[in-house]
């Protein structure tokens, strides 16, 4: 296949192996964002704890804590379209599964099985753009990839939020389970055989690949940054649903419409974003950047009370459907519009510096599912730690912590980085 244009996200669309892959993101992130408004309804519905809603998000990520590792040396030494077309038949399973929860432990086993096929999309998929990208455009198809996704997200978020407010969760799952059976037949036909597993098994064994991995300066500065930055995201991520649904009332399409933003300016802004990056270099300045930024929209979350408590309610017609806009609503969906911003800095950047990396070794696989498990261990402590601090302190001091949390993973990724100085310095002159 062609490369692109340099820095035109569009004509990637033109080659239909990058139009493949960005189904599997569109099906991933579409299945992400509608469940996630259904967890808050659920949540709701059987009247969970603070702490029980956390689980919600710590069994998306406990089986995915256990898979990644192995799963990156199997993507890196065997056919990555095998996995990409079962990840997408795990996705479909999953949408039955939902069609028949009857108690909170039945979302929690439900979200263990998504976890899983989305922990294989999303290792596999990006990993393979990141194999047959050119190495010049790399951060275009690694961000105009996650473009795809976060306008699939968007999408997911209004349309997922009306289907569950019009209709029932059991049309909501047939619509994605629609979406994925179309992304499976274009991965069957439009997708090379083979596209990435170009490691020889017997050349590094997964613990020589992942010390190899581990020992690159960058590698653990990015490491430890995102140990900590994920507490404080994943909080955000399962909460703030939560947060509008139990504390203001908002309705489906409402936290759709919320979410909408964060997504709608991720939307607009990676595919440019990673051409931004390969321009300017320094690419690490854009992860502390992003974070940083993500810690202030964290922060002014707990603001929409205050808001609520001051500011008019507002009637706007959307769908057909008149809508109640609160101060609360307004001012969560301008803090995920600055999360949005946020994402669109750091995610483009993140990647790249992982691929580069993972390719010293001829393991970008093993490079990526190292960035994933780094982000595991606090996506399965951080929304029920969160969740406990709710519990006590309320909904706004958790979030509060959340936003102390991404801050923090700013100053250790700057702490890191400058003790492996040295070590950077000396590496790179021998390579």
């Amino acid at each position: 296949m062609s490369s692109t244009a340099h820095g035109d996200p569009l004509s990637l669309f033109r080659n239909r192996e990058f139009l493949a892959l960005s189904g599997t993101a569109f099906a991933r992130a579409q299945a992400y964002s509608t469940i996630l408004i259904a967890l808050a309804l659920y949540a709701d519905l059987f009247n969970t704890s603070d702490t029980v809603a956390g689980l919600f998000g710590t069994a998306f990520a406990v089986v995915q804590l256990v898979i990644v590792l192995p799963l990156g040396r199997l993507v890196d030494t065997k056919n990555a379209k095998h996995f990409l077309l079962g990840g997408l038949l795990v996705n479909v399973f999953v949408f039955v599964g939902f069609m028949f929860v009857e108690s909170a432990a039945h979302v929690i086993l439900m979200r263990v099985v998504q976890g899983f096929g989305a922990s294989i999309l999303w290792i596999t998929g990006s990993t393979v753009v990141g194999e047959i990208s050119p190495e010049a455009d790399r951060g275009l198809w690694l961000g105009t990839y996650n473009q795809v996704a976060a306008f699939s997200s968007f999408a997911g978020d209004l349309v997922g939020g009306y289907l569950l407010h019009t209709y029932d969760f059991s049309l909501t799952y047939i619509v994605l389970t629609a979406i994925t059976i179309l992304a499976t037949v274009g991965v069957f036909f439009f997708l090379r055989d083979n596209p990435g597993g170009r490691t020889d098994p017997e050349e590094a064994t997964s613990i020589d690949t992942f010390l190899n991995l581990l020992d690159r300066p960058m590698v653990r500065s990015l490491v430890v940054f995102r140990f900590a930055f994920s507490v404080g995201k994943m909080a955000v991520i399962i909460f703030l649903p939560v947060y509008a649904r139990k504390d203001f009332g908002v309705s489906a399409v409402a936290i759709g419409g919320i979410l909408a933003g964060g997504k709608l300016t991720k939307a607009l802004l990676q595919g440019k974003m990673g051409t931004w990056t390969d321009r300017v270099g320094q690419t690490h300045r854009f992860v502390l950047a992003g974070a940083l930024l993500y810690a202030l929209g964290t922060a002014a979350i707990p603001l929409a009370g205050v808001v609520h408590d001051v500011a008019p309610t507002l009637s706007v017609t959307a769908l057909g459907r008149e809508l109640a806009v609160s101060g609360a609503v307004a001012t969560l969906f301008v803090a995920y519009g600055v999360l949005g911003v946020a994402d669109s800095i750091r995610l483009p950047a993140s990647m790249s510096l992982f691929v580069e990396e993972g390719e010293r070794f001829d393991s970008v696989a093993s490079s990526m599912s190292l960035r994933s498990i780094s982000w595991k261990v606090g996506q399965v402590a951080g929304p029920v730690a969160i969740g406990a601090v709710m519990d006590a302190l309320g909904r706004a001091m958790g979030f509060v912590a959340a936003a102390g949390f991404l801050a923090v993973s700013a100053g250790l990724f700057l702490v890191t980085r400058a003790l492996s100085e040295p070590t950077r310095t000396a590496v790179t002159a021998d390579d």
